[in-house]
């Protein structure tokens, strides 16, 4: 079983009382992600991960195509699948009035958790978060805000964890205390989806790299064959070849 199943996967926006033609940001997607992959997600701006993301997540309905997670449907098993998954956003989407443990209290709640104080307490250690845990989330700062958005996807200890750009804007210390915890878990058996414009980030975490353009998937393959087919360096310069390369069909390699 995969933990992430993608079939002919499709998702078009249709403008609502206005003349536009529909934008189709998702174009026949498959995609299989074994249990315990580090993968990594890249495009540039507009090339569709975050509606793939916003799919898996369960946030948007795909026009067609099946995705499963964990062999749960999104769509018809849909309670199963998002308990399955834990999201980190790109946005700082918080409740002011809470204090850092309230919050990940209350998002245990969500998942039917009444005891998890040992869990809560691991999470604020792990994100350096101990000090600030009896502190309303207003009074963070923007790098703090978004440890407790990490803490909050991972709560339930959801098998998948899906990171979208988790470490944009963000200072050199936030970004070392997420990526030591974040293989802790990956070594512990859980799948992560990493989407990310650092792309030096998904060259040292990811095992395979999937690209999208135009939402098309462009490009499928392990990381270390991915520089070696384009001759880079390293992933960004074969990044850069990838995404300049208008034959997409040529590089989409399932393994």
């Amino acid at each position: 079983m995969f933990s992430i199943s993608i079939e002919q996967l499709c998702k078009t926006y249709t403008p609502k009382g206005k003349s536009n033609k529909s934008t189709k940001a998702l174009d026949n997607i498959n995609l299989q992600i074994r249990p315990g992959e580090f993968f990594g997600l890249l495009g540039q701006n507009g090339a569709g991960k975050t509606s793939l993301i916003s799919i898996l997540s369960g946030l948007s309905f795909p026009t067609s195509g099946n995705v499963k997670i964990y062999g749960h449907d999104v769509i018809r098993d849909y309670r199963k699948a998002r308990n399955l998954v834990g999201t980190v956003p790109q946005e700082l989407v918080y409740d002011p009035f809470f204090t850092v443990r309230e919050t990940l209290f209350i998002q245990s709640g969500y998942f039917g958790i009444k005891s998890n104080d040992l869990w809560i307490e691991e999470l604020l250690e792990n994100l350096s978060l101990s000090d600030k845990a009896d502190h309303d989330m207003r009074s963070l700062s923007g790098g703090m805000k978004r440890r407790v958005l990490i803490a909050q996807a991972l709560v339930h200890r959801p098998p998948l964890i899906i990171l979208d750009e988790p470490t944009a804007g963000v200072d050199i210390e936030l970004r070392h205390t997420l990526w030591k915890f974040i293989s802790r878990l990956n070594k512990e058996g859980h799948t992560i989806l990493l989407t990310t414009h650092y792309i030096e980030e998904a060259e040292d975490m990811c095992n395979r790299i999937a690209v999208l353009k135009s939402g098309n998937l462009i490009a499928l393959d392990e990381t270390k064959n991915i520089m070696s087919r384009f001759g880079g360096k390293d992933l960004e310069e074969a990044f850069v070849k990838i995404i300049a390369c208008n034959e997409l069909s040529s590089f989409n390699k399932e393994i």
